[in-house]
């Protein structure tokens, strides 16, 4: 054998026994580092999916917020002005009926209008209006059944909500965003303010 070959066949003797064995199969298994990518992603992918899941319901939420406070100005000025005691929508069921009506052509491509509950109290003054919050309750048809419909007349006090239950999906990761028992989102729109002398 020559120099040279002997040379080669002492150099792949030292390359065999440097070479690491293969470990057995269960601690290969716990050095394999091929999934781990896709088990980190997984890890932080659900949560992160999560967070941006109710940040974006939490943003829909405000901007039908002011939504609703909007067509609750919107109507409450027909009432502001005389415009709905005008028009013969005074209390009673012919008026609610017909206020709702105001309402719904407020709220036209925002809410749905079966959806909307109108409640309008009035006093001859804010020191007697009843403003504490209101809660709705409901009949066995669904519809609310503690509304009220009082525009009053001239220089009366009155106050004028609009509310809406908002379907809050997402279930756990709704974080506390609805507030009825139903798992929905009351929003409520509300206008306190003095008729004028019309």
């Amino acid at each position: 054998m020559s120099a040279a070959a002997a040379g080669r066949q002492e150099a792949w003797t030292l390359i065999r026994l440097t070479r690491r064995r293969k470990p057995p199969p269960p601690v290969r298994f716990t050095r394999d580092e091929r999934g781990a990518t896709a088990v980190e992603f997984a890890l932080i992918g659900i949560p992160l999916i999560g967070v941006l899941v109710a940040a974006l319901q939490t943003a829909i939420i405000f901007f039908y917020d002011q939504a609703i406070q909007t067509v609750a100005n919107t109507a409450a000025r027909q009432i502001l002005t005389g415009s709905v005691q005008a028009q013969g929508l005074a209390a009673g069921g012919q008026g609610t009926t017909g206020f709702h009506g105001v309402v719904c052509t407020a709220a036209a491509g925002i809410f749905p209008c079966a959806g909307l509950m109108v409640d309008v109290q009035s006093a001859t003054s804010f020191s007697t209006l009843n403003t504490a919050p209101i809660t709705p309750t409901y009949g066995s048809n669904g519809a609310p059944n503690n509304m009220n419909y009082s525009p009053g007349m001239q220089n009366a006090a009155v106050i004028v909500r609009v509310m809406y239950d908002w379907p809050v999906f997402g279930g756990p990761l709704g974080l506390g965003l609805a507030n009825q028992a139903n798992g929905t989102r009351l929003m409520v729109g509300t206008a306190v303010f003095k008729t004028e002398p019309y």
